[in-house]
């Protein structure tokens, strides 16, 4: 097998992020809506997670939730599309932010599971995804919630559900924060 050439120079990106814990600190005393209408604005640093991949939360109402991510090839596998993980990244955000945004202060949630239907390949070509997540159903200990993503153009690239552990958070305390952070 012959040898290709590979470019005349690798690439580079540059992330910054904000202390996670700071971020989780912030978000403990509001509902869910307002944590991530806060984030919207602004007036609180976006997770690492949402800097390293390039996401921009765009929308957050009661069970809805917007999200948008370029298709860079940064997030690309090695066949030359947007990775799959990278995608589920985005929809598994997006499904639990709508859930988030139901919410009240001192509530949380994880993912339990998530189911990915892949519909069509995403690539630079695709411009900036979007994915919806919509709250489908709330209870006092499980959250189901569902997603879409489209590409620039408003195609169809992939679906996918998850089903969210709901769960009192723990009292603020210093125990967040770093032992040299600690007064």
């Amino acid at each position: 097998m012959a040898a290709t050439s590979l470019p005349e120079a690798p690439r580079e990106r540059r992330v910054t992020w904000s202390d996670p814990r700071a971020i989780a600190r912030a978000g403990q005393g509001l509902a869910g809506l307002d944590f991530l209408r806060a984030l919207i604005a602004g007036e609180v640093p976006p997770p690492p997670i949402v800097a390293l991949m390039g996401i921009t939360l765009a929308e957050a109402e009661p069970g809805r939730v917007t999200m948008r991510m370029p298709a860079g090839e940064y997030l690309y596998n090695p066949i030359g599309s947007v990775h799959g993980g990278a995608l589920a990244t985005l929809l598994d955000s997006v499904m639990g932010c709508a859930v988030h945004s139901t919410l009240p202060a001192g509530r949380g949630y994880t993912t339990l599971e998530i189911k990915v239907n892949y519909l069509r390949a995403v690539t630079e070509g695709s411009g900036c995804v979007t994915a919806i997540g919509r709250l489908i159903h709330a209870g006092r200990r499980q959250a189901v919630a569902e997603a879409s993503l489209t590409d620039e153009a408003g195609r169809l690239c992939a679906t996918a559900s998850t089903t969210c552990l709901v769960f009192d958070l723990p009292a603020r305390d210093d125990r967040s924060i770093r032992p040299e952070e600690r007064p």
